[in-house]
C-alpha cells in the first residue's frame, strides 16, 4: 500500500496552514488555520474492510517544566513521549482520498465534536484534550484533527507521522470517546497493510530542517 499528500512532501516541512499554531515574532505562536492535510492511497491489499488514519507526535517533551518558558529551553536529551493529533477510524474500505480542510479548516475552542463524523468514520479525541483540561477558555473534548503546536522554546524539530492502516474489519471494536492508546490496541491482530507519510515542524526560529 502507498500512500502521499499533495499538502506537503514526505519528510519535509508542513505548511503553516495545517499547523494549530503558527509562529509569531510578538507572542512567539498565535492560533493558526488548522487545516487537515491532503491524502490519497492506493495498492490497497484486496481483504481491506476499513481503514484507520492515525497522526501522533512522537517528539513531545516528557516533563513540561521548561514548555514554552521565557529564558528557557527544552533540552535534545529529554525523554520524549507521544502525543496524537488525529484518530481517524472506520473509512470505507472504497474510500481512496483525504481533501484539505475536509475535517477540519480552523482552531475549535472545547474541540469539534464527535465522534461520529464525515462519511460514516468515526475519531477519536486528541491529546489536546488533556492539554487544555486546566484551560478554562480551551477546555473540552477534541475530537477529530488538531495540528502541530509543538513548544516554542523546543532545541527539535517534531515529526508528525501519518500512518494509514489497513485493515480486515468493517469497524474497529473500540468503546468512544476513545484515544490513541485505545485505538492502537484496538488495531492488532487485524492490520493488512500500513503506509506512512511524515511532516516537519517548529515553532523555534533557531531550529532548522
Amino acid at each position: 500500500m502507498k500512500m502521499w499528500s499533495d499538502s506537503f512532501k514526505d519528510q519535509s516541512a508542513i505548511p503553516v496552514q495545517y499547523a494549530f499554531c503558527a509562529p509569531d515574532s510578538q507572542s512567539h505562536c498565535i492560533l493558526g488555520a488548522n487545516k487537515n492535510p491532503h491524502f490519497a492511497w492506493d495498492e490497497v491489499p484486496e481483504a481491506t474492510k476499513s481503514f484507520v488514519l492515525i497522526c501522533h507526535d512522537p517528539d513531545v517533551p516528557s516533563r513540561g517544566d521548561d514548555v514554552n518558558q521565557e529564558g528557557r529551553t527544552i533540552a535534545a536529551s529529554l525523554p520524549r513521549v507521544d502525543f496524537y493529533h488525529w484518530l481517524l477510524a472506520d473509512m470505507n474500505a472504497s474510500m481512496r482520498v483525504i481533501n484539505a480542510g475536509e475535517y477540519s479548516n480552523q482552531v475549535t475552542a472545547h474541540g469539534k465534536p464527535g465522534p461520529q463524523s464525515l462519511h460514516g468514520t468515526l475519531q477519536g479525541i486528541n491529546d489536546y484534550t488533556g492539554w487544555f483540561a486546566s484551560n478554562s477558555d480551551m477546555a473540552g473534548q477534541y475530537f477529530g484533527y488538531d495540528g502541530p503546536c509543538p513548544p516554542w522554546n523546543d532545541t527539535i524539530v517534531h515529526h508528525y507521522v501519518f500512518t494509514l492502516y489497513a485493515l480486515d474489519l468493517a469497524q474497529v471494536r473500540v468503546v468512544s470517546p476513545f484515544n490513541g492508546a485505545a485505538l492502537r490496541a484496538a488495531l492488532e491482530g487485524h492490520i493488512l497493510a500500513t503506509a506512512k507519510c511524515t511532516a516537519l515542524y517548529s515553532l523555534n526560529p533557531e531550529v532548522r530542517f
